[in-house]
């Protein structure tokens, strides 16, 4: 049996009292800032991955920082905020704004790979690298792309540990759109082939056979030469504003040369000047190119007085239907032949092969014309779509197979 002294138990209380303070003390130091299992930064990176491709950045970045207050050494949280950033700073901020963006953005990238610890991680960051610098466009962003690109195809990737991106093809579907950015569509197109042969079932899949069909569509509209920088642009779109519909006829049809080739009269070309300048064009950057097409009257991108502002408008920045289109493309051969019959040529139908366009409608003459010529195409139903607004690679199709049949002549 041991005996204590007084002194002795007193001294072992006081050491037992100010361990157990100590080892409190430190408990209540160490904050845990998410408590809860599902609260993790795991999880936020992938819900703000999410929200980018949704395209809801302002809640991605809220998921970001949420990722990184819960654990600010976890690198593809890190990441993903520099991604949530640099498409923020796409926005129309003022340029302070936007030069504090840019730089977190850059230095969050930084941060992110001081603190990767495997190479499901380092995969992450590598395709924010390469979104990043796709989306803001420094100087030399396209080597910087590339070089994150072949960094990916250094690593052994566990791919059932990719908490979002899911497969390495994903680094192939984004080096594509890094190609498409740059316009190079042959790039682009060998790119998404890629995501295409590396799984049959994959979260890619079917954006990446989209941006296949639409590189595959560019190169040849394109016809394996170089387009004017205005047909490079309007390939990529979805609808074609009338002001770059002027600009595409100028630059890649070159209606001023040839049609002042086809009407060689000089009291002819004297008359063929637009009536009154829009007063919506002065600050556009096709202004010279509109006014080219007013000069030629080019039926379905004419001038209309508007009566509320009492000038006569362009309205550039409206997108060009499939119908105008058609109207377009019409005059343009009846211009460029010489034969006026042509636009009158499908008159007394009795039916309609298009179920959407009417033998009565004052495009249908033109639709006709421009099918049969194969300068458009109709859906597989047969709908023509005439409210529908003409895509960028629709447009360069059709006036190459325009040029193609002018220099047949």
């Amino acid at each position: 049996m041991i005996n204590l002294s007084p002194l002795s138990l007193r001294f072992s209380f006081f050491t037992l009292f100010l361990f157990t303070a100590l080892l409190f003390s430190g408990c209540a130091g160490r904050e845990v800032r998410c408590p809860t299992p599902e609260d993790n930064p795991q999880h936020h990176y992938v819900r703000g991955m999410e929200l980018v491709e949704k395209g809801e950045i302002g809640s991605a970045l809220e998921k970001f920082e949420r990722s990184v207050y819960c654990s600010d050494d976890y690198a593809p949280g890190i990441a993903g905020r520099s991604l949530g950033i640099a498409l923020k700073a796409k926005e129309d901020f003022g340029s302070d704004f936007k030069h504090s963006a840019v730089y977190k953005a850059y230095d969050g990238l930084y941060q992110a790979r001081k603190r990767v610890e495997n190479d499901e991680e380092e995969f992450a960051l590598h395709l924010a690298t390469m979104r990043v610098y796709s989306e803001l466009k420094p100087k030399d962003w396209f080597d910087k792309v590339t070089k994150a690109y072949k960094k990916v195809g250094k690593l052994e990737v566990n791919e059932e540990k990719l908490l979002y991106y899911n497969g390495v093809e994903a680094a192939d579907f984004f080096m594509g759109m890094a190609y498409i950015s740059a316009r190079d569509f042959s790039g682009a197109r060998d790119m998404f082939a890629r995501v295409l042969d590396a799984k049959r079932v994959s979260r890619w899949n079917e954006i990446a056979d989209e941006q296949w069909k639409l590189a595959d569509r560019a190169i040849r509209a394109m016809g394996g030469r170089m387009v004017a920088d205005v047909g490079k642009e309007i390939a990529l779109r979805e609808s074609v504003a009338r002001g770059a519909m002027a600009a595409l006829l100028v630059e890649e049809l070159r209606i001023e040369r040839l049609f002042a080739g086809a009407i060689p009269v000089k009291s002819e070309l004297e008359a063929l000047k637009p009536v009154a300048i829009p007063g919506d064009i002065a600050a556009n950057p096709f202004k010279d190119e509109i006014l080219t097409t007013l000069k030629w009257k080019v039926r379905g991108l004419e001038s209309s007085y508007d009566n509320g502002s009492e000038t006569s408008l362009f309205r550039p920045d409206d997108p060009v239907s499939r119908r105008d289109f058609a109207l377009i493309l019409e005059d343009v051969l009846v211009k460029l032949t010489g034969r006026e019959e042509i636009a009158a040529s499908f008159f007394g139908h009795r039916s309609s092969p298009y179920p959407d366009v009417a033998v009565t409608s004052a495009w249908y003459n033109a639709v006709m014309n421009v099918t049969t010529r194969g300068l458009m195409e109709t859906e597989l139903s047969g709908e023509f779509r005439p409210d529908d607004p003409v895509s960028g690679v629709e447009a360069l199709l059709a006036v190459r197979v325009l040029r193609q049949k002018m220099t047949a002549r």
